[in-house]
């Protein structure tokens, strides 16, 4: 029997209430879901008026023979699903407006700076030794509308293998797609490489070949996990064997007795 493992990334800005806006001032959101002990998977792209977009991606994964739902389509499977509809202006907030604003202003200046993001993951390893990944997010702040990142992308924005372990991304989407950061690093894994390896080799690779910057966390069925980023920092939680592990800045880690 395993020991059970909770992992998770967050971001300033989650998807859901207060998710960052995109040109038009409206909330669209990603996310994926996937299990490491079928590759079982669902994913939601650029969905709005859903508080909770990774609960629709889970719907998808169980309730459907697909792997993918987007705008409409995913819409109308909500409805289907008694997902409750909350009102587009439900989800901005005051603050989400002026970050939109302050955005605008600085993009005019520097166009090719890469946006504020807004994503929340977290890898799982269960008492069974099933590990499993989810990854949900708003985007970037300003993004056209209906632009896509790599979240809902599985072998992007996460993956989960119970034979290699489980993987969840964020950072600057489009750079993440390219190089397929998720599956990237758990390559490295399944060449022999330990977890804080494979997360260095798969984000240096990407920031070498595209200066994109972002961050990973990892666990396997052993029960070993690692965080790793390159842009300024990134917020993580691990959960294990009554401890609480978090940190935000490089080197600065800390632990608790969970309550």
């Amino acid at each position: 029997m395993s020991t059970p493992i909770l992992l998770a990334l967050t971001s300033p800005v989650g998807p859901g209430c207060g998710s960052v806006l995109n040109a038009n001032g409206d909330v669209e959101m990603d996310a994926s879901i996937m299990s490491g002990k079928d590759l079982s998977l669902g994913a939601v792209s650029a969905v709005r008026c859903v508080a909770n977009p990774v609960r629709l991606a889970r719907l998808v994964m169980e309730k459907t023979p697909h792997c993918l739902l987007t705008g409409l389509g995913a819409a109308e499977f909500a409805a289907a699903m008694g997902v409750p509809a909350v009102p587009g202006e439900q989800l901005v907030t005051e603050r989400s407006r002026k970050h939109l604003e302050r955005e605008k202003q600085e993009a005019a200046q520097n166009p090719d700076q890469q946006k504020d993001l807004g994503t929340v993951g977290a890898v799982a390893l269960d008492c069974r030794g099933d590990v499993a990944y989810a990854t949900s997010t708003g985007g970037i702040v300003n993004k056209m509308v209906g632009r896509v990142g790599d979240t809902p992308c599985v072998g992007s924005g996460g993956y989960a293998d119970n034979t290699i372990g489980a993987v969840s991304t964020t950072g600057h989407g489009e750079s993440i797609l390219k190089v397929n950061l998720a599956r990237l690093a758990l390559f490295h894994v399944e060449q022999g490489r330990t977890l804080d390896e494979a997360a260095v080799a798969a984000l240096g690779y990407m920031k070498s070949k595209l200066q994109g910057l972002g961050g990973v966390i990892l666990l396997n069925r052993a029960g070993d996990w690692a965080a790793q980023w390159t842009s300024e920092s990134m917020a993580w939680a691990a959960a294990k064997d009554s401890k609480l592990h978090v940190g935000v800045n490089l080197g600065d880690t800390r632990v608790a007795d969970l309550p």
